[in-house]
Order: C-alpha cells, then sequence, then structure tokens
C-alpha cells in the first residue's frame, strides 16, 4: 500500500490515510486501497477500527481537485460512485468504526468522517462540503448523511455556504461526540476503542446493524429488526457468560465472539 497504512493491535485496527504532502486527499488510488485494507481486516480478532489521517495538519482534506477538474459527466458520476462504494462499505462494515479528526476534513474528508460511526476531533479540526464553490455538488454522500447527522437546516446552510466550521462548532451541532487537545486524540480513540472491543462483539455488531438498518425504515419496521438482531445473540456463548456472570456476581472472564 502506498498511501494506507494498517496496524492492528490486539483488539483494535488502526487505518491511516497517508498522503501528507496532499494533506491525505482521496485519488482513485488512495479509495481501492481503502477498500483493498477493509477486505483484509480480520474479523475474528479485530474488534473496532480506528480511522485518521496522517501529520497534524489533516485528516482529509477533501477528494484530489486535480484529478477531478478534467472528467466528463459520466466519469464525474463514476468518480462518485468509487467514493460512495467505499464510504458504505465502511458505514456498513460489521464492527464499529471511529473517525479520529486530526486537521481538515473537508468535502471527501467530512464525508469520510461522517460513514464512520463516531466522530472525535482535534481542536485543530476543520469540517465543511466546500464543493458548490467549485461548481458541484457533495458526491461522497454529503448531502445524504451530514442530513442526518446534524439536521437537515444546518447541513443545508454548510453546504449551500460552502463555509468551514471549527472543532467547537462541530461539537456543538453534533457532527463530533468530543473535542481534544491534538496530542490527546490518538490515546482518546485508543481508549474508546478499547471500552467498546472488551464487551461482547456479536453484540456490538448486531447493535450496529439494528441502528444503522432501522434509521432506513419506519418505526414498526425498525422495532421488527431489533427484535430479530436481540434474538440472535441468545445461545451464544457470550451471552451465556454475560448473563451467568452477572448472576454470579463475578466480572466477565472474557468474550470470545461465539
Amino acid at each position: 500500500m502506498e498511501f494506507i497504512n494498517y496496524e492492528a493491535e490486539g483488539m483494535v485496527g488502526v487505518i491511516t490515510i497517508n498522503r501528507p504532502k496532499a494533506l491525505n486527499a482521496l485519488n482513485s488510488q488512495v479509495l481501492e486501497e481503502l477498500d483493498q485494507t477493509l477486505n483484509a481486516v480480520d474479523l475474528e480478532s479485530v474488534r473496532v477500527l480506528i480511522l485518521t489521517g496522517a501529520g497534524e495538519k489533516s485528516f482529509v482534506a477533501g477528494a484530489d481537485i486535480g484529478e477531478m477538474s478534467t472528467l466528463t459527466k459520466a466519469e464525474g458520476e463514476a468518480f462518485g460512485k468509487k467514493g460512495n462504494d467505499v464510504f458504505r462499505k465502511l458505514e456498513t462494515f460489521p464492527i464499529p468504526v471511529i473517525a479520529a479528526v486530526n486537521g481538515f476534513a473537508l468535502g471527501g474528508g467530512c464525508e469520510i468522517s461522517m460513514s464512520c460511526d463516531i466522530r472525535i476531533c482535534s481542536e485543530n479540526a476543520v469540517f465543511g462540503q466546500p464543493e458548490v464553490g467549485l461548481g458541484i455538488t457533495p458526491g461522497f454522500g454529503g448531502t445524504q448523511r451530514l442530513a442526518r447527522i446534524v439536521g437537515v437546516g444546518m447541513a443545508k446552510q454548510m453546504i449551500y455556504s460552502a463555509r468551514n466550521i471549527k472543532a467547537d462548532e462541530a461539537f456543538r451541532i453534533g457532527l463530533v461526540n468530543a473535542v481534544y487537545p491534538l496530542e490527546e486524540l490518538m490515546p482518546a480513540a485508543q481508549k474508546l476503542a478499547a471500552a467498546i472491543a472488551k464487551n461482547a462483539p456479536i453484540a456490538v455488531r448486531n447493535c450496529k446493524k439494528a441502528i444503522n438498518d432501522g434509521l432506513q425504515v419506519n418505526m414498526d419496521e425498525a422495532i421488527v429488526i431489533e427484535e430479530k438482531l436481540f434474538g440472535d445473540c441468545f445461545e451464544s456463548y457470550d451471552q451465556k457468560e454475560g448473563m451467568t456472570a452477572f448472576l454470579e456476581k463475578r466480572k466477565v472472564e472474557a468474550f470470545l465472539n461465539k
């Protein structure tokens, strides 16, 4: 991999987009390498992913304008699909993904962060969808996910105005869950990942699927989705161990993902 670094330590995997000279901008190769990296994650051992960018300035500064500037209509649509396919894979990935946003998260950078389950950021983080200032719309899910996360009115304001927002405003509107000094960002992400990873992995995966799938349908259908995923947890080793430990007033010895 030229632009993606992946390291797994224990039950936590860290994906780093490593193209710092271009502020980690997304071109076709970065998207392809990210797709390959997700395919290679060992879901038997890894229970949580952290996604971040290399360096101290930028998480992902956006899609590569140089690559996009000469595209035809058909090529533009195909490039949008390439990004959307990878981001959707990230969004529906079986295990939780935490975005540790360490600087600029603009355009495709904001969009990839929104494809993650949880976003935390550094104090120098900047979010925005600047596309209309370049003559295009957001193309990697920005018009869809931003409205779902921060509400329609705020999403339209950010997208129509192409105005960037700083970390404190991103926290205020609910785009990120927490803001940290830069040097504390990755330790905070690791701590959160470890807290998630110690819980029953089948249950955590089913919670992610229940939330994601339930948001796409009405409440009556959503409750049925939850019922099935709730029931799916039973008869597993982890469910029996978790409940037995509770009844015996002891700590869980280990959740084994089975």
